[in-house]
């Protein structure tokens, strides 16, 4: 395979398993809709730093970590684990709090930087962005390869994951989709945190 193949076949997968829902799907929709446009949008750019320093990681040798670095990875897991139960009990405990909804699509600066960060651990705890990662990487990457593709990685992979989840942002920040979530917030949100700590007791139940 060439670099050049080799570059699109990687972003055609790590695509896929953007669009498929998880942790960070549900983070982006629920502050697009719960807060404001703005800050769904400073979200989607918190999954695409995440995303690009995972992409960054698995070009330095995210595998090699999985396999050879057993006892560092599972500690990464398991506080992964805990971060995302942390996220859940919030978003649970938060279900019966009014939402003040923000109409002109903007956050204050403030509210922008917490919705990035909190994106941006969201993202760099999620279990499924590190096994995509590092099976993907493996797989595609070629073991001799160009500096340039090195380079041009996770820079496309910021491109593509804020990309999405900006789509996503954009699109259930709408009016429709805004009134859907505040008639129904409590089981909206309760659902959510139930997935989201499922998720989270998964990773630290099969953390190795």
């Amino acid at each position: 395979m060439t670099p050049l193949a080799a570059l699109f076949a990687i972003l055609g997968a790590l695509l896929v398993g953007a669009i498929s829902p998880g942790p960070s799907f549900v983070f982006v929709v629920r502050t697009a809709v719960a807060q404001s446009r703005a800050d769904g949008l400073a979200a989607a750019v918190g999954m695409g730093v995440g995303a690009a320093l995972f992409g960054a990681l698995a070009l330095l040798g995210l595998r090699t970590l999985m396999t050879e670095a057993a006892g560092l990875y599972t500690a990464l897991e398991i506080a992964g684990g805990i971060y995302l139960l942390y996220l859940a009990y919030r978003i649970w405990r938060g279900a019966r709090e009014p939402v003040g909804v923000v109409r002109n699509g903007t956050g204050s600066r403030s509210n922008l930087g917490r919705s990035f960060g909190l994106a941006l651990a969201t993202q760099m705890s999620n279990p499924k962005i590190v096994a995509v990662f590092g099976a993907v990487f493996a797989a595609l990457l070629p073991a001799e390869r160009p500096l340039w593709l090195d380079l041009a990685l996770p820079a496309l992979i910021f491109v593509q994951e804020t990309g999405w989840y900006a789509l996503v942002a954009l699109a259930f920040s709408s009016s429709r989709p805004r009134a859907l979530y505040l008639g129904a917030k409590l089981w909206i949100d309760r659902f959510a945190g139930a997935v989201i700590g499922a998720i989270g007791i998964r990773l630290i139940l099969d953390a190795r």
